[in-house]
């Protein structure tokens, strides 16, 4: 479990195009640098003793700590300074390839750039009806950014994004894929034979305005 999830770290930065993660006594941080988001912990390992005195010494706004847990074990650890993130889950599937064909009047195009494989499916008018990318890394690759536009949704388009990614990734040798799914995507990633693994459960340090 701890390397599937080291191995969901470092292909989210591939993905993301972040610095590579670094050890660190509570498990990986990530330098991300975006306003909504400029450190991430993930813990993997550590001990409650440990967790609570990251949470303790946190001073920067939207930091990110997320953790295999679930938010009832997570939330004592926390002041009223941090928001949860909507629940999540670790998945993982043994990557297989297979057919993958759009609905009519749909197109799909595949481009791979600095180790990321990016997807997007077209209306007839050309504008992107959904897209998704995933991070290739030494033993697996992390399917990320799953998304279906609203005017879209229902028509299969998730499943197609899906496939293509998989067959890309079937195709470079890796064998598994790993995905952080929301409560609204593990409906999806399950019709797909992926497995939850274990909880996923965030928090973001947002202090109130001096």
């Amino acid at each position: 479990m701890l390397e599937i999830a080291r191995l969901w770290v470092e292909g989210w930065t591939v993905s993301r195009l972040t610095p590579k993660p670094v050890d660190v006594p509570w498990g990986l941080s990530i330098e991300v640098g975006l306003p909504t988001q400029t450190v991430r912990h993930v813990l993997l390992d550590a001990d409650v003793e440990t967790a609570r005195g990251l949470v303790d010494a946190v001073t920067e706004p939207t930091t990110w700590i997320k953790a295999l847990r679930e938010p009832a074990v997570m939330e004592p650890w926390f002041s009223s300074e941090w928001v949860p993130t909507d629940p999540g889950f670790l998945m993982a599937v043994d990557l297989q390839p297979s057919v993958v064909r759009a609905p009519d009047g749909y197109t799909t195009t595949t481009e791979t750039a600095d180790d990321v494989t990016y997807v997007s499916v077209l209306a007839a008018d050309g504008k992107l009806a959904a897209r998704g990318q995933i991070g290739l890394t030494r033993a697996a690759c992390v399917f990320d950014q799953i998304v279906t536009e609203e005017a879209h949704q229902r028509l299969g388009l998730g499943t197609v994004v899906m496939g293509t990614l998989a067959n890309a990734a079937v195709e470079t040798g890796v064998a598994t894929g790993i995905l952080g799914a929301t409560v609204q995507g593990r409906a999806l990633y399950e019709a797909l034979d992926w497995k939850v693994l274990a909880p996923l459960t965030g928090f973001i340090y947002k202090p109130a305005a001096p």
